[in-house]
């Protein structure tokens, strides 16, 4: 999907979605597998906040979930685009830890437990990540199924 397909659909879902609905936004196919990203409200009102809402540098962050999620290379090694796991054992606790995990995933009543639900599997197999630019990272989870893998977007991080 291009940059100017991704900026039309991006604008059209930022206006309608609520803060906890999911909707697709691309879906990039590479070798034999699928990768769907889906963003949520709260991502649309954290990229505006953060002044990045409808800025080319989002578009091209966001078309490098094209290079998929490699399970046997998931934790970057730096100066990568990519999707990259992210975990708690990191220390010191960074500015993308504490969004996603203490503002996200362990917060009572955010949308982790529905994004659970709506792929029906279990909060705790949600994969945290980030999807890496030159530009910015955007934090998400990962649902992973078969050969279709699942990212949805809920936070920017430009620290």
């Amino acid at each position: 999907m291009s940059e100017v397909d991704i900026s039309g659909r991006l604008k059209k879902l930022g206006k309608s979605l609520d803060s906890e609905e999911i909707a697709l936004l691309s879906e990039y196919h590479r070798d034999g597998s699928i990768l769907s990203v889906h963003i949520i409200g709260q991502f649309c009102k954290r990229c505006r906040k953060a002044g990045v809402w409808a800025r080319s540098e989002l578009y091209a962050t966001i078309n490098n979930a094209q290079y998929g999620f490699d399970q046997s290379a998931s934790f970057s090694p730096g100066g990568r685009d990519g999707i990259f796991r992210l975990t708690r054992e990191y220390r010191p606790k960074n500015a993308m830890m504490k969004k996603l995990f203490d503002q996200f995933l362990d917060k009572s009543g955010s949308a982790a437990q529905e994004i659970a639900d709506h792929f029906n599997v279990p909060k705790a197999e949600l994969i945290p990540v980030r999807l890496v630019s030159h530009h910015m990272r955007l934090l998400g989870v990962l649902v992973s199924l078969d050969h279709h893998a699942h990212l949805v977007l809920v936070d920017v991080d430009q620290s």
